[in-house]
């Protein structure tokens, strides 16, 4: 009997600097549980993504409190997806909530069929979501960039576009070399592709590692996944070439007559071994038919 997973609690104690004035609740390889970043400025904290439901916002609320003193709150989210976002709920009103408006968009769209579709993860998912209300920004800012002063430390907020969602973020500290990049990458876990059509198609995987190959060439030394250890930019590097290697293998396969069933049968096998030591073999499935879809 497989056990089941532990509840997706984020904790508070797996808080670590990972550069000055820097902060990262580590997700401990729970899964459903983000990295979770706390940036100091003199006169500012910001927040990089929150958990999941009501009680994991308010642990974070609680922590950024502690670091932040008097400084006023500031959250962003790396995309829109439950267990990144849908503890925004604890923040409403106790900072200033900022998206870019394709994430807003998305979030709106699609946040209601999630939060349905997340609570039949099973129990700890559930109780996890118990209450959870859907939160909408402060601000939504329109086109790439959006630069945030937290009093002697500028933060940058990037959106290239439709990658592994619709309004990915990526959120940058430039005087020390800090990117946390969201599910864009993360370290030794297969890249997640909700590839959930009709439902939800909006991957673009050709942007995803053209954002990975910018973010590799931005002189980012210190990487935050999504999920997985925090490291350098061999994470980007990493989930770069998986993506641009599967594709062109399914494609080969296509080519040879393979249908969709065989390719997964016969190469989701071999990418696993592969990647001996990746987490979540179960996206390469998801990853090998979105290739599909789109070749």
């Amino acid at each position: 009997m497989t056990a089941a997973p532990p509840p997706p609690v984020v904790d508070p104690t797996a808080l670590t600097e990972v550069a000055e004035d820097v902060y990262v609740i580590g997700d401990r390889r729970i899964p459903l549980v983000p990295n979770i970043g706390i940036v100091l400025g003199a006169g500012a904290a910001l927040v990089v993504d929150t958990g999941m439901g009501p009680a994991n916002g308010r642990a974070v609320l609680d922590t950024a409190r502690g670091l932040a003193g008097g400084r006023r709150l500031i959250l962003t989210l790396t995309h829109f997806h439950p267990e990144h976002g849908f503890g925004a709920q604890a923040f409403k009103g106790q900072a200033h909530i900022v998206y870019n408006a394709a994430q807003r968009d998305e979030l709106a769209a699609k946040g209601g069929p999630y939060l349905d579709m997340f609570r039949t993860f099973g129990p700890g998912v559930a109780t996890a979501l118990e209450g959870t209300e859907i939160v909408m920004p402060d601000e939504a800012y329109e086109g790439p960039t959006k630069t945030i002063d937290l009093g002697g430390r500028i933060v940058e907020l990037s959106t290239y576009g439709a990658a592994h969602t619709r309004g990915d973020q990526v959120v940058r500290v430039p005087d020390v070399g800090v990117v946390f990049a969201g599910d864009l990458a993360e370290e030794r876990i297969f890249p997640i592709f909700p590839w959930f059509p009709p439902h939800d198609a909006d991957i673009d995987a050709a942007n995803w590692a053209n954002v990975l190959e910018k973010l590799e060439a931005g002189g980012n030394e210190v990487v935050v996944p999504g999920h997985g250890s925090v490291g350098s930019a061999a994470i980007l590097a990493a989930v770069r070439g998986y993506i641009e290697d599967l594709g062109p293998r399914v494609a080969d396969r296509l080519k040879a007559g393979d249908g969709v069933d065989e390719i997964v049968r016969t190469l989701a096998p071999e990418m696993r071994a592969e990647h001996p030591d990746w987490d979540s073999p179960e996206w390469i499935d998801f990853a090998i038919r979105y290739f599909v879809d789109k070749a």
